[in-house]
């Protein structure tokens, strides 16, 4: 996840977006416009139907979702895979 997260710093600094997409609390927003627009491609969709209408978009959109989050990790110096592993061990001691 470092490497992709080098590659998207690498990508903003190429395009000069680096100071303009840096500030925590605009990628914490744009997260979660882009995982409304996400939920947009299954409105008033069964799952399978949305995915064969919407695939091209699902991706598109989750792919958002994604760099935007790994960009916040980056914001705060925290590798992504290091946070996903905390969680995933907060939850295995979570009872259900």
């Amino acid at each position: 996840m470092k490497e992709l997260q080098e590659e998207i710093r690498t990508f903003l600094k190429s395009r000069g977006w680096e100071e303009q997409y840096a500030l925590q609390k605009d990628l914490a927003l744009s997260i979660s416009i882009e995982s409304a627009e996400l939920l947009e491609c299954f409105q008033w969709k069964e799952s399978k139907e949305a995915v064969e209408q919407n695939e091209e978009a699902i991706l598109d959109e989750l792919a958002d979702v994604l760099i935007y989050s790994l960009q916040l990790a980056d914001s705060f110096e925290l590798d992504a895979a290091d946070i996903i592993r905390r969680k995933l061990e907060k939850n295995k001691k979570r009872v259900w």
